[in-house]
């Protein structure tokens, strides 16, 4: 997707104020607008359309990037990482199945800056299965608030909390706590007093996951999770019609449906509307109760 040069985002705190600025100059969409430019793009790929649709909603990623100012990196990096999700989100897009663009983005902006910082923080890979980086992304928080923050390896009853609360095992917890310590050099030795060879010896050949299949089976495992629980604000009739003519590989025709139920097509076509409404009603607020409140943008 080709877009014009986003606003500068220029190194320390001067350059993050007036990039910070720069975005707020962009309006918000409304939803027909967001709607009608995603079609644009979806298409007729109109660059335009596509590129109003990103710098919408650079403020949504400069939010959640300052989310993750805890890990060291520089801020600037994040914001340009998540940037990346952004358009990544912008290109797939599918303005039909009801979503706003902010909804279906901030997942997309997530796994960006995520990889950015596992790519970052450590030479060693740090996390390659979904659960492992939930524990890289959570281990520190979660120690916090078990006031478990001295250095060194972790109590064994503090492990075993982390591990049932984070859900993974307690050699994983013990196997991040210390790689989150830092890096290590591969040509140390294993025991100073002992000829047992180098770290890099004993190194194993895991074998990587593909990182965007796992974003998007992610990312669809929630999608489905939330509109099967939105199907169930519907009657029998509203959901055979919303299934019929919006989830179908081969979808019904109104006068189909009309047949089947005995009433007008224009009858078929008011309950599609409002199945429609109901459920994306439902899927937004489920999608809010999941993610909770965004942070705030630092005052200019």
């Amino acid at each position: 997707m080709a877009t014009k040069a986003l606003p500068s985002l220029a190194g320390g705190s001067l350059g993050l104020s007036r990039y910070l600025a720069d975005i707020r100059k962009f309006p918000m969409l409304e939803p027909d607008q967001e709607y009608m430019l995603a079609k644009r793009w979806q298409e007729h790929a109109d660059s335009d359309a596509a590129e109003t649709l990103v710098t919408s909603h650079l403020r949504l990623v400069a939010r959640i990037a300052m989310g993750y100012r805890g890990y060291g990196l520089p801020i600037g990096e994040v914001i340009s990482e998540g940037n990346v999700g952004l358009m990544q989100a912008v290109k797939r897009f599918e303005p039909d199945k009801g979503f706003r663009l902010a909804t279906y983005a901030m997942w997309w902006i997530r796994a960006s800056i995520q990889e950015y910082i596992l790519r970052s923080w450590s030479l060693v890979k740090m996390g390659t299965t979904a659960a492992q980086k939930k524990l890289f992304f959570n281990l520190r928080r979660t120690k916090s608030q078990l006031q478990a923050l001295e250095e060194g390896d972790l109590k064994p009853e503090t492990v075993k909390k982390i591990a049932t609360k984070l859900g993974v095992t307690e050699e994983e917890v013990i196997s991040m706590n210390r790689r989150l310590g830092g890096d290590a050099s591969l040509n140390a030795p294993l025991r100073a007093d002992s000829e047992s060879g180098e770290w890099q010896d004993w190194l194993v050949d895991d074998q990587p996951t593909q990182e965007d299949r796992l974003v998007e089976d992610e990312e669809a495992k929630r999608r489905r999770s939330y509109l099967t629980s939105a199907m169930a604000v519907l009657n029998d009739r509203e959901r055979r019609v919303f299934e019929a003519r919006r989830l179908a590989e081969d979808p019904a025709t109104l006068e189909d449906l009309s047949t089947e139920f005995g009433v007008s097509r224009e009858r078929i076509r008011q309950i599609e509307v409002r199945a429609f409404e109901k459920v994306q009603k439902a899927v937004t607020a489920s999608a809010r109760r999941a993610e909770g409140p965004p942070a705030e943008l630092p005052a200019r």
